[in-house]
């Protein structure tokens, strides 16, 4: 199965065995005279117990008499007070005038969806999907031992008209989550259909969000313990980085044949059996296992709600502690912490297990059956302790499990989990939102907020600022971040304020320090752009001295007192710099770390107490991923011109001479050659990403094709960095044509700000239209190839709408492809190509704009070429 399930490429079409349909997925004729092998006298527990578990019969496990709390026409009001966040309980009653109650029928559905492709799960990270009529047959000829079933997140989008077919229950209409874009919203409605012996093994739910889930034909066994109560037999794994969760379970039928008989009857999980027609629903945190005893059809979603919000932003929160102790309670502890913790959640004492308490790369959890451990050698007083704290349970309430948050660690400049629901930045435009749209409510989104963002420590940093610089003080409305940027940046009466926190003190100082030259240069230049970035009104450092806050001004042109105080080392290029933390300085620095694991902060200790901040002038309207929805078609195609406009403008401002004689010696290519240094730089950094770059795509995760992946070596071949690098070879220091410019790196919708205006079909003078005013955030500059600005713009901004990008290539009036001549050589006619220099460009991005762009084009996601690819994205470029 696993095979196959790496091989196959769109729908999945089932052959009546896993063999059989490897072999037609290789093209491989099989021979259908040969008869099966047979071994007299071989016996095999481990094999038996597979070929049971592959042909077992489920119709004596139903559980009928269990003991989840059974209620009809609950009221909301008893639903939130008895239940809501606090335990399970099944519902009747809840789909009896839903159309699905009597169309969601196996074969029915087969009748109606037979030729539309759903997702189906199984345990690989490739989504894999099939026919529905081919499920079918698949279900109905399979003797897998845990089987495939549909799972599908989409199912809205593939078969809409299943979403007229029922509707969320009363008791679970509040989802905080809704508030999000279609495109930033975490999946959270499933389609399930499964044959007999299917089923999702122990788990807890994604962010720690609620659940119900409908049955509308067959039978459901369902198992659940309350949280921290890790289920025998099931590993929790918790990187110790970004806080990863992953988790080794049996299948469903395994647990239950092989473990389920070993547990105590007090030691048991809480059970059910699900009939058609009813609805349970599981609280945060709960860790559920369910087993299908027939063929089934259920509908299930994820909610966030007032009562579970803070254990959603909690598990969202930066480290690794929290959310070990949230699944597997104080076992994820060690030993010695574990028994110091079972005293201190019991205190009202405010107390923080620090991460360097902890030794191991990744914690990991495992609960055996009879009180048993992992570890063979602990003494019976550790296994009785160890099973009582198991038993005991823990308190699970977000003031006592907040007290395993590291302090330490913060939002802002520690690794983000790939497992978490949502990116994050889509979690800061989300509590953003939440602060405007639920002002009722703020008291319980600000605890939210200081637990997922450290909110509390940024307004004190703001207010600080506006002490030292005279600003008014930040309203109640005023005082959460705004948007969803990488740093905390805040918006009350004129002013806009941000604080450089990012990547740690070296990054931001890097950051703020290079903005400030651009800004420098930009003022000395006779720019149209000017007036198209905000003004800057101050800059400086804030830092925490001995208990107390200090502010001092910095415009950029030295070093700082507090860092040339701290033992830290300059060399003498960087003191003797007009701009030490400037654009090449920090070019050496992202040069030296490149291919390097991620290093800690140079800057050491300082991070923690040391911030850049920046005020500029605050802008009036709205940024456009606010209005993109809003915007006439007529507003759309000014934003595009407008883009083009000052991106000519960005790429015609001068920039710097390379000064760093250590960026100079960056490549192994002959003076004689004469390329401009920046080039050579340029050009240096891309080939130093090319060796990782497969690794790093890797990262992202799906949806890149694995065949895809295979064929980046061929896509970019050694020779496009040496051909690119010959582009500028014998340019003279005159030469009119330069081959680098700055780059703003970050054009996207909420770095793009939109002013109301009344246009001539306005009444009353009142607006009814958006333009566009101002480019932000230019913290993230670099010089190299131009082509870089139009990624962002294309995939984020246009979303992929080739009538803007067109417009916007019309306005930017630039050479794309800029070179010493036009009539170059064979060799080098392929890296001259706008499409292809693009999707180089793409691939070796810092970002995952590769996933960007499968999200946009679905039939990338069965490209067998890096050339489709290319064709399908970027091809416009080539007639520009």
């Amino acid at each position: 199965m696993s095979l196959c399930l790496r091989k196959a490429k769109g729908p999945l079409d089932y052959k009546g065995s896993w063999k059989n349909t490897t072999l037609h997925l290789e093209g491989v004729t099989q021979d259908n005279d040969r008869k099966p092998l047979h071994f007299d006298g071989f016996n095999s527990l481990y094999l038996y117990k597979r070929f049971y578990r592959c042909n077992a019969s489920l119709d004596g496990f139903s559980f009928d008499d269990g003991n989840v709390e059974r209620k009809r026409d609950i009221s909301l009001d008893e639903f939130s007070k008895e239940y809501d966040a606090k335990k399970p309980v099944l519902l009747s009653g809840l789909a009896d005038s839903w159309p699905a109650s009597n169309t969601w029928t196996i074969d029915q559905l087969s009748e109606k969806y037979g030729e539309v492709p759903f997702r189906i799960s199984q345990r690989s990270p490739n989504k894999i999907s099939m026919k529905f009529k081919d499920y079918i047959s698949y279900m109905k000829a399979q003797r897998d031992e845990d089987p495939l079933y549909v799972f599908d997140d989409r199912f809205g989008e593939a078969a809409p008209e299943l979403l007229k077919d029922y509707s969320v229950p009363y008791l679970f209409q509040e989802d905080w989550f809704e508030i999000l874009d279609k495109e930033n919203r975490p999946p959270y409605r499933w389609l399930i259909v499964g044959p007999e012996r299917s089923g999702a093994s122990w788990h807890v739910d994604p962010a720690l969000t609620s659940a119900w889930n409908t049955l509308l034909c067959g039978r459901k066994r369902w198992a659940l313990y309350p949280p921290g109560k890790v289920p025998l037999g099931v590993t929790v794994h918790v990187n110790e980085d970004d806080g990863d969760v992953s988790i080794d379970t049996p299948s469903s039928l395994q647990w239950w044949l092989d473990y389920y008989p070993l547990l105590a009857d007090e030691d048991k999980p809480i059970e059910c059996t699900l009939l058609p027609g009813e609805t349970i629903y599981v609280p945060s945190g709960w860790w559920h296992c369910i087993l299908n005893l027939e063929p089934t059809v259920a509908v299930t979603q994820n909610f966030v709600n007032k009562e579970n919000f803070g254990f959603v932003c909690l598990d969202m929160a930066p480290g690794y502690q929290h959310k070990g102790v949230c699944r597997a309670g104080l076992l994820a502890l060690d030993d010695g912490n574990s028994e110091e913790m079972e005293e201190e959640t019991h205190d009202d004492e405010d107390s923080t297990l620090s991460y360097s308490d902890l030794s191991r790369k990744e914690k990991r959890v495992r609960m055996n059956g009879g009180g048993e451990t992992e570890n063979h050698e602990e003494d019976a007083n550790g296994v009785s302790k160890r099973y009582n704290m198991w038993k005991n349970g823990f308190s699970y309430d977000i003031d006592s499990l907040s007290k395993f948050l590291d302090k330490e660690r913060d939002h802002y400049n520690f690794p983000w989990s790939m497992g978490n629901s949502v990116g994050q930045r889509e979690m800061r435009g989300w509590l953003s939102k939440l602060w405007v749209l639920k002002p009722e409510l703020r008291n319980l989104i600000w605890k939210g907020a200081c637990i997922a963002l450290n909110a509390e420590k940024w307004l004190r940093c703001l207010e600080e600022v506006c002490t030292f610089h005279n600003l008014p003080s930040v309203t109640e409305d005023e005082k959460l971040p705004v948007g969803t940027g990488s740093n905390p940046v805040y918006l009350f009466s004129d002013y806009a304020v941000k604080l450089f926190v990012e990547g740690g003190l070296e990054q931001s100082m890097y950051g703020l320090g290079t903005e400030l030259e651009f800004y420098d240069i930009l003022g000395r230049a006779n720019s149209p752009l000017k007036s198209h970035i905000p003004d800057v009104l101050a800059s400086g450092i804030l830092y925490l001295e001995k208990g107390s806050y200090k502010v001092v001004p910095w415009d950029g042109k030295r070093i700082p007192d507090i860092l040339t105080s701290s033992n830290l080392e300059f060399d003498a290029s960087m003191l003797n710099s007009e701009f030490p933390f400037g654009i090449w300085n920090k070019t050496l620095l992202q040069h030296r770390n490149k291919g390097k694991p991620p290093a800690p902060d140079s800057f050491g200790s300082l991070s923690s107490h040391v911030w850049p901040y920046i005020i500029t002038q605050r802008c009036k309207g709205k940024i456009f991923a606010q209005l993109r929805d809003d915007l006439t078609w007529s507003d759309a195609q000014n934003l595009a011109t407008f883009l083009g406009q000052q991106l000519r403008n960005l790429h015609q401002l001068p920039y710097p001479p390379v000064t760093r004689p250590e960026l100079l010696n960056a490549n192994d290519v002959h003076e004689e050659l004469k390329i401009p240094p920046e080039w050579k730089v340029f050009v240096d950094d891309l080939c130093q990403k090319k060796k990782d770059v497969t690794s790093r795509l890797e990262n992202w995760g799906n949806p890149i094709p694995r065949a895809l992946m295979n064929k980046i070596d061929e896509y970019i071949p050694d020779e496009f960095f040496v051909d690119l690098l010959h582009v500028f070879k014998d340019t003279d220091v005159g030469d009119e044509t330069k081959p680098c410019t700055w780059i703003h790196s970050d054009v996207m919708d909420d770095n793009i700000h939109m002013e109301p205006y009344a246009d001539d079909d306005s009444v009353d003078g009142q607006h009814n239209s958006w333009r566009p005013g101002h480019i932000l955030d230019f913290s993230d500059l670099s010089i190299g190839d131009p082509i870089f600005d139009l990624i962002p713009i294309h995939l984020d901004v246009f979303r992929g709408d080739t009538d803007l990008f067109k417009k916007l290539l019309e306005s930017y009036g630039l050479p794309l492809i800029r070179s010493k001549s036009a009539a170059a050589d064979g060799t080098k006619k392929k890296v001259l190509s706008p499409s292809y220099r693009t999707m180089c460009y793409c691939l070796l991005h810092e970002d995952n704009v590769l996933g960007a762009m499968f999200s946009i084009w679905d039939e990338l996601r069965t490209a067998e070429s890096w050339e489709q690819v290319e064709l399908t994205v970027w091809s416009l470029l080539n007639s520009y």
